[in-house]
């Protein structure tokens, strides 16, 4: 029997060391199979994916467009227009180019001159042909000539660029943040270094399996997706982790034997573990119902890191601290019938406040959170330019500044509009509305007629997302043109649309789940409506001081539409997760103490654990803003400031005063008798 106890936690240590060597590589490799453009994320039956599968009668080879852009002050010589042309010679013969180049074009004011590079988009690199093309053209350029790549092609190029850092960089500060505040909480070397292992372990697992679905095209994988696995990996093993050592560390003042105190810290917490991950494994699996490809493939990719980490907390950690034993708390040890200190600190002092006058503290509480909701209607979620969704200078955001200067701003990102060949001429007409610059026909194929719409705005910027619905509307007007109109700013269009309507489906979606599983959890329906509505309430005033903190001290210029729908996941599925933390712990109090004595102690017990949990989710989710893309840093400050503020304020005060007030028929319809045994 001894060797038993001593060797199944060993040969669990042992397989998850092997899991670790197989899994971990493929951390380093999810960028390999990654897909950073918009096409990809769009659905089927979005209008610019049925125009890019009818483009591909014109044209054997899909193409990005790059776009070269030169410009000097005192006006572009005709030296300068030789040299682009060679430039452009030069680059026609880089592996992954689609043919020739345009011949290089001045601009009206003569300031500058650009010419458009086709780079195969189909089985290729596209960032890689950019990044040799910039290469190319930086070459022998004369003095006072600055020559840019910008274009689709550039973006793309540039946002692989900025998300090269999730692998490295990203874990590093990750994994750095979670050792810190660890040793701070448990005052030990040892325990964070298991509890990290235990992470990256299970980041392992879940890299290895997404690595296999995304490269068999099961899933969609992008650079954001990527960097909130790593993130999420890191936040969920290193919370759950939290709630089994602060067990395992009271159950050890209890009782003398580390497998014991092993046994029942597991028994007592894998309850509220197992349903804190189920809750936000559901909640993100909801993002199935999305129009969005790409928010399809993040549903699955979170869902699968969220696995991983319930399965290494539940395993490797166990079977880890119980070969440890107390030493994994050194140099301060807990003793077998030391006093647990739990009620006596700080959250003991705040537990007698919240029960000594809980209507007070939850009214107060409530009106101030409704005070940061009030503040919603500022945030500016339409979207933003493709330029503006890097937040360090990057050469095609550069590049499209020059260009949006001297030519038409769509230059070298035409509008696509394929109509029936009888009906074209009427449908070009219809097309020039304002805001496009000039239509021409490219090709005629099969019946149908391919014309090119050069927008006079930026093909990224709002008002060029304006100019393709008005031409849409204009187009589909003509009677038996059947005209679709696509191309990159009709692809960003769609991406904007399609995330709206993922936005008003999912939200509903995830509430509904996410109470019923905290009805099964609490067998009681008041209690689950009242913890999601206090989290609802978290997330609408955490939205609001995020519009506050984005407009007046960031100064970002907007955000994605995407961006309400993610925070609302990512916050109510994990604020939910805290509150489930503390309300099974009540729930178990209450068994034998009764609901408000439960409450009190429950709290006082979880507070220092829950709080623990809440600062290193908020601190990893933070580490997203090292990554220099706007979607990203916006994400990091609202999960961050929305997990503090549902752990400091509404777990510790709103939800335990609330609890109090309500008293036993919180737990309506069931009748929990104070006598009841404690569940095993």
């Amino acid at each position: 029997m001894r060797r038993f106890r001593w060797g199944l936690p060993a040969l669990l240590v042992v397989l998850w060391l092997a899991i670790g060597g197989i899994g971990g590589p493929f951390a380093g490799k999810l960028s390999d199979v990654a897909t950073n453009d918009n096409a990809s994320f769009l659905p089927e039956s979005a209008e610019a994916t049925e125009v890019e599968r009818l483009q591909r009668q014109f044209s054997d080879e899909q193409v990005l467009p790059a776009v070269v852009v030169a410009e000097r002050a005192a006006g572009i010589t005709e030296d300068d227009l030789r040299f682009l042309a060679e430039r452009g010679a030069a680059v026609a013969r880089i592996d992954g180019v689609a043919g020739s180049p345009t011949p290089p074009q001045r601009s009206e004011d003569g300031a500058a001159a650009q010419f458009v590079v086709p780079i195969a988009a189909d089985g290729g690199e596209p960032d890689k042909v950019v990044a040799e093309v910039r290469a190319e053209v930086a070459k022998g350029a004369p003095d006072g000539l600055t020559v840019l790549v910008t274009g689709p092609a550039g973006q793309i190029a540039d946002l692989v660029v900025a998300f090269g850092g999730i692998d490295g960089l990203l874990l590093l500060v990750a994994g750095l943040v979670v050792v810190l505040i660890l040793i701070v909480v448990y005052r030990s070397p040892l325990l964070p270094l298991i509890v990290v292992l235990s992470a990256v372990f299970a980041l392992g697992v879940a890299a290895f399996v997404v690595y296999q679905l995304a490269d068999h095209d099961v899933l969609t994988l992008n650079g954001q997706s990527q960097g909130i696995l790593f993130i999420l990996v890191f936040g969920a093993a290193t919370d759950y982790a939290l709630l089994l050592v602060s067990r395992f560390r009271e159950e050890l003042r209890d009782v003398d034997d580390r497998f014991t105190a092993v046994r029942r810290a597991w028994r007592a917490t894998v309850e509220p573990i197992a349903a804190s991950a189920g809750t936000v494994v559901l909640g993100l699996l909801c993002l199935l119902f999305s129009d969005l490809r790409s928010n399809q493939g993040l549903g699955p990719v979170a869902a699968i890191g969220i696995g991983a980490a319930l399965l290494a907390s539940l395993t490797f950690l166990p079977a880890a601290l119980a070969l440890v034993g107390r030493a994994a708390f050194w140099p301060f040890l807990p003793k077998h019938g030391s006093e647990k200190p739990e009620h006596r600190g700080m959250w003991g002092w705040i537990a007698r406040h919240v029960g000594a006058r809980p209507r007070l503290i939850w009214i107060v509480t409530a009106l101030v959170l409704l005070a940061g909701v009030a503040f919603v209607p500022q945030l500016k979620a339409n979207g933003t330019a493709q330029s503006d969704i890097f937040l360090t200078e990057v050469d095609s955001g550069r590049g499209q500044d020059v260009l949006s200067a001297h030519f038409p701003g769509g230059s070298g990102s035409p509008t696509v509009i394929i109509a029936r060949s009888p009906q074209a001429e009427r449908v070009a007409r219809a097309a020039d509305v304002d805001g496009v610059a000039q239509v021409r026909p490219a090709g005629e194929k099969n019946g149908l007629t391919l014309l090119q719409a050069t927008l006079e705005d930026a093909a990224d910027s709002e008002a060029a997302l304006s100019t393709v619905a008005r031409v849409r509307d204009a187009v589909h007007a003509v009677p038996g043109a059947e005209a679709r109109v696509g191309g990159q700013t009709a692809i960003q269009l769609d991406v904007q649309t399609a995330s709206r309507h993922d936005r008003n489906l999912i939200i509903p979606i995830v509430l509904v789940v996410i109470f019923l599983v905290l009805a099964l959890l609490l067998r009681a329906l008041a209690a689950p409506l009242l913890l999601i509505a206090t989290v609802v309430l978290s997330f609408g005033a955490t939205m609001g001081v995020s519009a506050l903190v984005f407009n007046n001290v960031f100064g970002f210029p907007g955000a994605d539409p995407a961006i309400p729908l993610f925070g609302f996941i990512f916050l109510v599925a994990l604020g939910i997760d805290y509150n489930i933390f503390l309300m099974t712990r009540v729930r178990e109090e209450a068994l034998t103490s009764g609901t408000r004595k439960g409450t009190l102690r429950g709290l006082a017990v979880t507070g220092g654990v829950i709080t623990s949990a809440g600062v290193v989710l908020a601190a990893t989710f933070a580490a997203l803003s090292v990554i220099p893309v706007l979607f990203l840093a916006q994400i990091a400050f609202i999960v961050a400031f929305g997990v503090l503020l549902d752990t400091i304020v509404v777990r510790s005060l709103l939800v335990p005063a609330l609890t109090i007030d309500i008293g036993k028929r919180i737990w309506w319809p069931a009748k929990l008798s104070r006598h009841q045994p404690p569940p095993p």
